[in-house]
């Protein structure tokens, strides 16, 4: 059993991940819906910026997030205020200190008060590490000396110690092989720093197999140091490399009776890395923690969680619940004191004679050194999982608190991410939303692996640091970017947000006061705070219906047994099941505790999946093709080329031997591109997609857009709940798109779900056929809809209608002018006319053109024609800048907030034959104010913050700040 389930079951009570949690009657989860309980709710980071909040500001925001119907918040303070050009602001009390902790309790005291959950991270800033962590516990990586010796003789020779860093250094051994001109070779190991873990490879989960072969690839280095690469080397054969390590005395110095020949003498040893500790509050400056050693974990938590564990008291497993620290940003680490035994203990050799390799030599041959490497890598992956993060949950569960690491990329360092995620109570990820930083898709979204892990660990809570950016202040648009983001990554399984990110600001900070250098700023001190309900409604409807969903995929992925392994973005579609199939990924671990059901491959949850997909680089681990070969007996279908190399020393030559006859064995002779056949129960096919088998046997999509060249910008997940089944289907363009959805559902009325509004109708159009169901659906901008399918209907019931949305046309636009009043005490005149509506940013009143906050639109609308009784009317706003928020009246009637495209609002029942008058509230953000400050720092400031919009978002300075467009842009009319 996978210890992170174990722990699960153990721990009782707390369980987050049990299915006993999930809604089992549709009536209470619509209810629900409509009105959404607070443990459904939003959570955030709440950022507690270089230490320097009070207990005024806790209370303050707390009390926000509980008006807000937050779920909770996670305490992480952290520095970052004065990165890329940003100022500084003062310094409060040093995370765990005695005033920390006094404000902490605080924090925890009035949470309680307020039925409001904490989690916290365990460090101020990332990495795990901080001020305490001496050399002893901070993460390591190998270093080694060189000499050539001439043989025929005794030798007394220093060996030169190698590099020590911060004073820390150890010996590991010391080699001696000779060294044969006639073998020397400019084939070299490529990449030798990246295959030996000494950086971190890429940012954004890059496919990393090819460190397991002798590819040549360009990887951008960037300002980091790389590790020198030889241009030649020798090839030295394993059984000549000789351990002379008891020849060396403590003093460096070698006395050995050296055979003849020349010599190479390789004193290897090692010391700490330089990774420190990033983006911590004034103070706690240090070391990385080794992340492969137990002892270093223990010391940790006896020095820094034990104390404010003893300050919080009985909040401990009550109010404060979880605990996090955050994505591996630390570089490389590739040793720890006991390494080497570590190292026979998993792999089951002796690793000394490989050990020249790490100075460039290559032992036996270039598959013989790879294998190896990929051996040390694994290696260094399942010590960050079981001496790191199992640990991590292991000392939580004592406390009946749960972990949430961002543990599994997407920076790819020396870890497995679906078996760092084993080890999580509440499986945590990130997404982003667009910015010049990450601007592409593919750079910005990585839930699809965490909520895989959630999937087949049976872990209920798959939450996101959310809507992080690096660039944008204040200014982001909230149903372009953030909804955009938000849908996206609930189609890949999202199912709790964590605002990234919510900074307390104290009031003697000024608005909008201390920000974080990243992130979208959602706190009390942005503009558009009392209209926020819209926007954090939206997501928290949805939550409530999706964390009480069980995931429903056709398609299970092996996504292979090397290290480092991370997926990326749900898109990236290893296995071919997209679009009309989903899909599950899963690591060897959990590969080798799958099990075999009526034909279906069964995951430790209970999930279960048609099709196994096996990794197209014909690598797999002799345990991994034995486990297909069992599924395969057992009855399973599984898709995948031959396994064709066992990159790996483990078990010697007869394990390569018997790989080999296996494979032969379950593939056969066949060596056609693509093919077919049975294996005991099971079946074998190749040379196929996920989707295009299962479609060839005659299963259709689960989802499917009918006659539309734009599918792929339609996204879906599915979910049963009870006996329903809840499909969310996502616009994920900018326009609005017209479409026929095709669903593998039949029997079962169709209803759609209104996450804007919480209404729910039962669908008029529809068809059932062939046990399928087919309806129309018209999707706004980036628009979504849940379709739930539960009360039973005959099979052959269709739909009454050809339509399931309203059609609207335009009865009156409302071109000419409006009287607009701004509030002067941030510097706009109490009331203008404009002639035709504008963007604020290009007026000549500059108390117009870099106003922040609320301005009011008024204006008088006659109709002359009777309004026709049964019809519904609706204002449209057209264009809302910047943020895109609007608070709208009509005849003094409070028609609520929008806050997406088409910013529509339902007027029917205050609209009126004749005179009718209109107050449009729209709220920008501080963009434009804290612009006009800084641009002009002679003049009268409104506005105090650390951030500064002289620079880009790489902190270098611009010339200008360029204006966001602000206000009621239109065409606004009367549907």
């Amino acid at each position: 059993m996978n210890k992170g389930i174990a722990g699960l079951i153990l721990l009782g009570a707390f369980v987050v991940g049990s299915s006993l949690c999930y809604a089992e009657e549709l009536g209470s989860l619509k209810a629900d819906f409509k009105n959404p309980k607070q443990e459904y709710g939003l959570n955030c980071w709440w950022w507690w910026l270089n230490g320097n909040v009070t207990k005024e500001a806790i209370t303050k925001d707390l009390e926000a997030m509980k008006f807000k119907n937050f779920q909770g918040a996670m305490v992480f303070d952290a520095g970052g205020h004065n990165q890329r050009g940003n100022s500084d602001i003062p310094a409060g009390p040093l995370y765990g200190s005695d005033e920390w902790n006094e404000l902490f309790v605080f924090a925890l005291d009035e949470a309680r008060r307020l039925g409001l959950e904490i989690g916290f991270n365990i460090q101020s800033g990332w990495n795990l590490g901080g001020p305490g962590v001496t050399p002893q516990y901070a993460a390591k990586q190998i270093v080694y000396s060189e000499s050539r010796i001439s043989g025929g003789g005794s030798i007394q020779q220093s060996l030169q110690q190698p590099e020590s860093l911060k004073g820390f250094y150890k010996d590991i051994v010391v080699l001696a092989f000779p060294l044969d001109a006639s073998k020397k070779t400019t084939n070299v190991i490529s990449n030798l720093g990246y295959k030996l873990c000494y950086h971190e490879l890429g940012v954004s989960a890059p496919d990393t197999r090819f460190l397991l072969e002798n590819q040549a690839k360009s990887i951008r280095k960037g300002k980091k140091k790389s590790r020198p690469q030889k241009k030649s080397t020798y090839i030295i054969q394993h059984d000549q490399v000789r351990n002379i390590t008891s020849k060396m005395d403590a003093a460096g110095t070698l006395s050995w009776n050296a055979p003849e020949g020349e010599w190479c003498v390789l004193r290897v040893g090692y010391t700490v890395t330089s990774a420190h500790v990033s983006t911590s509050s004034a103070g706690w400056q240090g070391s990385v923690l080794d992340y492969m050693s137990k002892e270093a974990f223990t010391f940790y938590w006896n020095d820094v969680v034990n104390p404010i564990f003893k300050a919080a008291g009985d909040h401990v497993g009550s109010t404060l619940k979880f605990m996090e620290t955050d994505s591996w940003e630390c570089k490389g680490m590739n040793w720890t004191d006991d390494f080497s035994s570590e190292f026979k203990r998993y792999r089951g050799y002796d690793m000394s004679a490989y050990l020249p390799i790490v100075a460039g030599y290559i032992i036996d041959d270039l598959k013989t050194s790879h294998a190896f490497l990929a051996d040390f890598r694994k290696t260094l992956g399942d010590l960050v999982a079981h001496n790191h993060y199992a640990e991590f949950q292991k000392y939580a569960h004592q406390y009946n608190m749960g972990t949430q690491p961002e543990s599994a990329g997407p920076h790819a360092g020396p870890l497995d991410g679906i078996k760092n995620y084993g080890f999580s109570d509440l499986v945590m990820s990130e997404f982003w939303a667009p910015s010049p930083h990450r601007p592409t898709p593919d750079r910005r979204f990585f839930v699809k692996q965490a909520s895989s892990a959630a999937h087949i660990n049976g872990v209920r809570i798959v939450g996101a640091e959310a809507f992080t950016t690096i660039g944008p202040h204040w200014n982001d648009e909230l149903w372009h970017d953030q909804k955009s983001s938000f849908d996206h990554e609930i189609c890949a399984g999202l199912n709790r947000v964590y605002f990234h990110t919510f900074t307390c600001s104290p009031p003697e900070m000024g608005l909008p006061g201390q920000e974080y250098f990243a992130g979208t700023h959602v706190n009390p001190q942005v503009t558009w705070w009392e209209q926020s309900d819209g926007f954090i409604g939206y997501m928290h409807r949805t939550q409530s219906v999706v964390q009480n969903g069980r995931f429903n995929a056709d398609v299970l992925y092996y996504y292979g047994d090397h290290d480092p392994n991370v997926l990326p973005h749900k898109h990236a579609d290893p296995a071919g099941a997209m679009p009309g199939f989903d899909y599950d990924v899963t690591d060897e671990t959990v590969l080798l505790q799958l099990t075999v059901d009526q034909g279906e491959v069964m995951v430790p949850s209970g999930l279960r999946y048609k099709v196994l997909v096996l990794p197209d680089h014909g690598v797999l681990s002799l345990a991994a093709l034995q486990k297909v070969e069992v599924l395969l007996r057992s009855g399973a279908t599984v898709i995948g080329n031959k396994a064709e190399h066992l990159v790996s020393l483990v078990g010697g030559e007869k394990a390569q031997q018997e790989f080999q006859t296996l494979s032969d064995a379950i593939w056969g002779e066949d060596e056609s591109a693509k093919g077919e056949r049975s294996y005991g129960k099971g079946t074998l096919a190749w040379g196929s997609s996920a989707r295009d088998y299962l479609l060839s046997k005659g299963l259709a999509a689960d989802f499917k857009v009918l006659g539309n060249d734009r599918q792929a910008e339609v996204d879906y997940i599915h979910y049963t709940v009870g006996d329903s089944d809840v499909y969310f289907v996502s616009n994920q363009s900018a326009d609005e798109q017209e479409i026929r959805c095709q669903f593998r559902i039949a029997g079962k009325q169709p209803e759609l779900w209104d996450a804007l509004s919480g209404e729910t109708v039962e669908v008029r159009a529809f068809s059932q056929k062939d046990g399928l169901t087919t309806l129309p659906l018209k999707l706004d901008p980036y628009g979504a809809a849940m379709v739930v399918f539960s009360k039973s209907i005959p099979a052959d019931l269709q739909g009454m209608t050809k339509q399931n949305h309203v059609v609207y046309k335009t009865i009156k636009d409302l071109s000419g002018s409006w009287t607009v009043r701004f509030d002067p005490e941030w510097g706009g005149p109490a009331s203008v006319v404009f002639p035709e509506l504008m963007d604020w940013s290009t007026h000549s009143d500059e108390g117009i053109k870099y106003y922040s906050g609320e301005a009011v639109y008024h204006k008088t609308v006659k109709l002359d024609a009777a309004l026709r009784p049964g019809k519904s009317y609706v204002l449209e706003l057209g264009s809302v800048k910047d943020v895109g928020i609007a608070e709208v009246k009509v005849n003094g009637v409070d028609k609520g907030v929008v806050w997406t495209k088409p910013f529509r609002v339902d007027v029917s029942d205050v609209l009126k034959t004749g005179e009718n008058t209109l107050e449009i509230k729209i709220v920008n953000s501080w963009y434009n104010r804290v612009a006009g400050d800084q641009l002009f720092p002679a003049k009268k400031r409104y506005t105090k913050t650390n951030i500064n919009l002289k620079v880009d978002f790489r902190g270098r300075p611009v010339k200008t700040i360029a204006l966001e467009p602000s206000g009621l842009l239109g065409p606004v009319t009367i549907k």
